[in-house]
């Protein structure tokens, strides 16, 4: 009880809601479009179960966070994974019957959002650890209230989605983006990239146009083959 009569409690809490507002604008388009193109019933579910094991897997990864960020070629790995899913998720496609792709399933949509997650949240949970200053209980606290902030987030987003086509290739160039940025923030480029500034910002630019051009490209081929088979 006295826990949670001191004002460093509530300013600590406080700080940890207002990060995740902040960081997890990304995440919540990953969300939105891994669970577009699902049916509006295993949408929802997509919703709360990618963005609750998400929010468990960032409690977790908050301990280790650091540890990992020191790691030489992980945040490339994690990267290129993010440039993978985002072209994928740009070139995903309904089959003309009218049925969703076996790969559009709701598992499928959960893990989705959940390596992405990993991926993109490496870096953000520094601040969150920061914020809590070692107290479990406000770490998992400010998180769990995160949660309705980021289903409302994704929710909305798909609803845009549906309605504006043109945000799926913006959410799919931030992811790129996101992914070329992550590569550039490798430890093991860290000596040969000191000495760019703008190298950061040509990486993402690079995965940004590097996930749209593939999207596209497989967007292509995939209507070149049910022409063909018409």
């Amino acid at each position: 009880m006295e826990l949670l009569q001191s004002a460093d409690f509530w300013i600590g809490l406080l700080k940890i809601i207002w990060i995740n507002i902040i960081l997890s604008g990304d995440n919540a388009v990953v969300i939105a479009l891994a669970a577009r193109s699902l049916p509006a019933d295993q949408q929802r579910k997509a919703v709360l179960l990618g963005s609750s094991a998400a929010v468990a897997l960032r409690i977790a990864l908050t301990v280790v966070a650091a540890k990992l960020l020191q790691m030489s070629f992980l945040q490339i790995v994690g990267g290129l994974l993010l440039l993978w899913i985002g072209v994928q998720l740009l070139s995903q496609e309904e089959e003309d019957d009218g049925h969703i792709k076996e790969h559009d399933s709701l598992m499928a949509a959960v893990r989705t959002i959940l390596i992405a997650d990993l991926v993109m949240s490496l870096d953000n949970v520094i601040g969150v650890a920061a914020s809590a200053k070692g107290s479990m209980l406000l770490l998992i606290l400010g998180l769990a209230i995160s949660i309705p902030l980021v289903i409302f987030g994704s929710t909305l987003m798909i609803r845009l989605m549906e309605r504006f086509p043109i945000i799926v290739t913006l959410g799919a160039a931030l992811i790129g983006w996101v992914g070329g940025e992550t590569i550039a923030s490798d430890v093991a480029l860290a000596d040969l990239l000191n000495g760019y500034p703008g190298a950061h910002y040509l990486a993402a630019t690079a995965g940004a146009g590097l996930v749209l051009g593939l999207g596209h490209l497989f967007q292509r081929r995939h209507g070149q083959e049910v022409t063909a088979s018409n």
